[in-house]
């Protein structure tokens, strides 16, 4: 098995991809000569990885009869100052509000999709760090980042 898609040029700086009968516009700012009609390339790495773990994280919850009121991702992506721009580190940011007795069900899905299931998380942790921390309720449960962490002891 394996995914394919198709990227044909618009003109200027435009692609479309069809990616499973789905279109997507990806263009450059103006300022490179493109018309802003889409987003850059780059970030759908970081999107890419939003799905894949929330729709672990979604599943893992649904199935433990666990859904939370509310639940959000933001991911960053830090990226280098020379040529090529690449990521060289990425920190996911999980939110979610619900019921104080799900908390713990919460941080175990985090924790699975990151360690057993997200396949782009796992990817991408084979070329740069990949950290994450878990709020609930507006309190931070749960960060392995290096600098982040520390402050939590």
């Amino acid at each position: 098995m394996a995914h394919e898609i198709d990227v044909q040029w618009m003109g200027k700086m435009q692609f479309n991809a069809l990616v499973n009968g789905h279109t997507i516009v990806m263009d450059g700012p103006e300022k490179v000569g493109g018309e802003n009609t889409g987003p850059i390339p780059k970030p759908f790495v970081l999107t890419a990885l939003a799905g894949c773990t929330g729709m672990d994280i979604a599943a893992i919850l649904r199935k433990a009869d666990k859904k939370p009121d509310d639940f959000d991702i933001k991911v960053i992506g830090e990226i280098s100052k020379r040529a090529p721009i690449e990521y060289i580190a990425i920190h996911v940011i999980y939110e979610f509000k619900g019921a104080a007795e799900n908390k713990e069900a919460a941080q175990h899905a985090v924790t699975d999709s990151q360690e057993k299931y997200c396949g782009v998380s796992s990817m991408l942790k084979k070329a740069l760090p990949v950290t994450w921390e878990v709020k609930y309720n507006g309190v931070q449960i749960f960060n392995n980042k290096k600098e982040d962490a520390a402050e939590l002891n």
